[in-house]
């Protein structure tokens, strides 16, 4: 008889491949950007550095963790997972992994209810709510097509953050586009996955729209983010229009989940190109004190 091995707790490593390193870009960086957004350059304040390390393994690993959870059957058939694209659970790893999600946000969250303002709690709060809705039941937005893709406001709501903990004014402009971002890329990047979302029966953003309609609908999305960062930063605004909408048309062209699967390195990319160009400018006006 074959006997199976249930781990009692996960490795780090096994930890670290769940919560997706290489995205974590999508949650430090807005935090950081909030930072120079402030006036700037750096901060030792005890709140700012707190969120910094919260927003690496412990937030990232309940985003994805979760979401692997919730998906793990559809999981075990996709050739997409099972490696930096995403972890594909192996027998008894669910149990492990929910306990260290727990693990690494409960008693980190009420550690930063102490130190953090009630608005800066409260965003942080809904980000995490708004994830865990985006991936379980049964809330589950993730198989509601239209709030699935409206959910992922929340990799904005880092951006927030450093104003609301120093003091500072909240960058509206920006945390909008931002938003408006984050909505289309979610909807990009399920494009590729409409075959297989359509065979799991999940209803999403673009296995109602199609291939084609989800480039159309993606492009949308980051052309109001490009008008928005435009009175900011036309420069960013300019990368964002060609990089993101680039993509966008290009899948327009060959709208098919196999293009779209070509293109998705391009677009985890996305957030270190467009930000790089946004954070040189404000490191530049910064450090010549020109930045208001």
């Amino acid at each position: 008889m074959r006997t199976l091995t249930v781990p009692i707790r996960l490795p780090l490593r096994r930890l670290l491949a769940v919560s997706r390193p290489a995205l974590w870009v999508n949650t430090v960086g807005p935090l950081v950007t909030g930072v120079w957004l402030t006036g700037h350059l750096y901060t030792l304040d005890s709140g700012v550095l707190a969120l910094l390390a919260y927003l690496t393994l412990p937030f990232n690993l309940l985003i994805y963790g979760l979401n692997d959870l919730a998906d793990r059957e559809e999981d075990a058939a996709s050739p997409r997972k099972g490696g930096w694209q995403g972890a594909r659970l192996g027998v008894g790893e669910a149990g492990p992994l929910l306990v260290a999600i727990l693990t690494l946000n409960v008693p980190y969250l009420a550690a930063l209810a102490l130190v953090l303002p009630p608005a800066a709690l409260a965003v942080l709060l809904t980000a995490v709510a708004l994830f865990t809705a985006y991936s379980l039941p049964p809330v589950r937005l993730k198989g509601r097509p239209g709030p699935d893709g409206l959910s992922n406001v929340a990799y904005a709501l880092p951006l927030a953050l450093p104003a609301l903990v120093l003091g500072a004014s909240v960058p509206w402009l920006p945390l909008a586009a931002l938003m408006a971002y984050s909505v289309g890329k979610h909807a990009f990047d399920a494009a590729q996955d409409v075959p297989a979302d359509r065979l799991a029966g999940t209803r999403t953003v673009a296995t109602v729209l199609g291939v084609s309609g989800t480039a159309r609908y993606a492009l949308g999305w980051f052309v109001v983010a490009g008008l928005l960062l435009w009175p900011v930063s036309r420069l960013t605004a300019a990368a964002l229009w060609l990089v993101c909408g680039g993509m966008a048309l290009a899948l327009l062209r060959e709208p098919t989940p196999e293009r779209a699967a070509r293109l998705y390195p391009l677009s985890i990319v996305t957030p270190w190109i467009v930000g790089t160009v946004a954070g040189v400018g404000l490191v530049y006006l910064l450090a010549r004190g020109l930045w208001p």
